[in-house]
């Protein structure tokens, strides 16, 4: 199908560009970009854009499947749809499955699981209307298990093509963390680490300060944080692997990576989009879709995220969908296991509440989502040009809609917008 899109407004921050134009596509390639194009064949379907926006595809950084072993929470067809329907043409999962992604058959029937889901939908059509399903990415586990004690075959897991290593959560033995960037070094796959102290951690759940005393609920200061940040980029400074910080969620762990980057430090940072948009307040519904790990940072913190996204000491927004089945999450907020969904709701909240209120411009949160996690994984996103692969979205952010079971694609529901209006909603992708 030959497709003309008229003057749609096109974000691309590969090119720098904001500007209405008119997009010619055909056979999965972007054939012409112009102000006006009239020379077109008679079986072309043609779309007014006037309000919607034409983007480069998403890219998730990283993110939770429950296939294999937890298939109630989510089955991998349908984390694809739902990322799909977020805007998301790439999507790297990380390896907690069960079994754990920390060997290279399991890399090799999770990808051929995919390439069946596709087969599946072309003939039933599953997905989106006209979205194909994202591109699947796997973390390789660092140590077996995930049990931070001894080192995967990580030369095996890169010949099986994992985009790179990360356990996904904290692998507190420095020891090992130091052999770890010598091994990987030349693997030429990225690495990437969640620095917590989890003695420091302990059994809290709410960031230190005013709203933890006023919930009464246990707090996790930020040094938590902090000192595995700092211990991290010590060990990065002696060694020189570049390494990807997951998580960041405090005020003083911004200066700490734009210190370090200042420095000439090879790292990379991400925080995920919860983070950006709440913060302790809004636990006082005691939602236990709001418990996160790390949890969600007081309103300084808040700030100090923002701001450094659009400076580029963070460079990217990871969604970190993290599914779980309506019966774990329903215990007192302590109790319930931290995560939440965001594949769907991701790009309309953040338009809404950062590009719509100008705090950012379109260029800078559709960067954070798409060019700069790419970069962060070793990969190019193309610029929205001719003779370019079509790996695109095109997002409405006027339209309304209302998250519920019936509109989601995921299975899980552990959100705190379940039931809410929102505005901006995802029309098409391309891949």
């Amino acid at each position: 199908m030959t497709e003309l899109l008229q003057q749609v407004r096109i974000i691309d921050p590969v090119s720098e560009i904001d500007e209405l134009f008119d997009v010619l596509i055909a056979d999965g390639y972007i054939q012409a970009v112009a102000s006006h194009i009239t020379e077109i064949n008679s079986d072309t379907q043609i779309r007014d854009c006037q309000g919607l926006v034409l983007g480069p595809g998403l890219v998730d950084l990283y993110s939770h499947s429950g296939e294999p072993g937890f298939e109630e929470r989510e089955t991998l067809l349908s984390l694809l749809q739902a990322a799909a329907a977020g805007g998301f043409t790439r999507v790297s999962i990380l390896p907690d499955t069960s079994p754990v992604i920390d060997n290279p058959a399991l890399v090799a029937q999770l990808q051929q699981k995919r390439r069946k889901e596709v087969r599946e939908k072309e003939k039933i059509n599953l997905a989106p209307p006209a979205s194909p399903l994202p591109l699947l990415h796997l973390w390789g586990a660092i140590t077996l298990n995930i049990a931070g004690k001894q080192m995967t075959e990580l030369a095996d897991l890169a010949s099986a093509g994992v985009v790179g290593f990360s356990d996904g959560k904290p692998l507190e033995n420095l020891a090992l963390l130091r052999g770890v960037l010598e091994y990987v070094q030349p693997l030429g796959k990225r690495v990437a680490f969640w620095p917590s102290d989890r003695q420091l951690v302990a059994n809290g759940v709410i960031r230190e300060g005013p709203d933890a005393l006023r919930f009464g609920l246990p707090p996790i200061p930020a040094s938590a944080e902090t000192t595995a940040i700092a211990a991290m980029l010590e060990l990065v400074a002696a060694i020189g692997t570049p390494v990807h910080i997951m998580r960041v969620s405090t005020s003083r762990s911004v200066e700490l990576i734009a210190s370090a980057k200042a420095a000439g430090l090879p790292i990379t940072a991400s925080t995920t989009w919860m983070h950006l948009l709440l913060d302790t307040k809004a636990v006082k519904s005691y939602n236990t879709s709001l418990h996160l790990d790390p949890p969600l940072g007081n309103p300084s913190d808040v700030v100090a995220l923002r701001a450094g996204v659009r400076a580029g000491v963070i460079d990217a927004i990871a969604i970190d969908h993290t599914p779980y089945s309506y019966e774990e999450k329903v215990q007192a907020f302590a109790e319930a296991p931290p995560g939440a969904i965001g594949f769907e709701l991701a790009l309309p909240l953040l338009w809404q509440y950062l590009v719509e209120t100008e705090e950012f411009t379109a260029l800078e949160l559709w960067r954070a989502l798409s060019s700069s996690p790419a970069e962060c994984l070793g990969q190019k996103v193309s610029a929205i040009q001719a003779h370019q692969a079509a790996e695109l979205t095109l997002f409405d952010p006027q339209q309304i809609w209302k998250v519920e079971r019936k509109s989601l694609y995921t299975l899980s529901q552990n959100t705190p917008w379940l039931g809410q209006q929102l505005k901006g909603h995802v029309v098409q992708t391309w891949c």
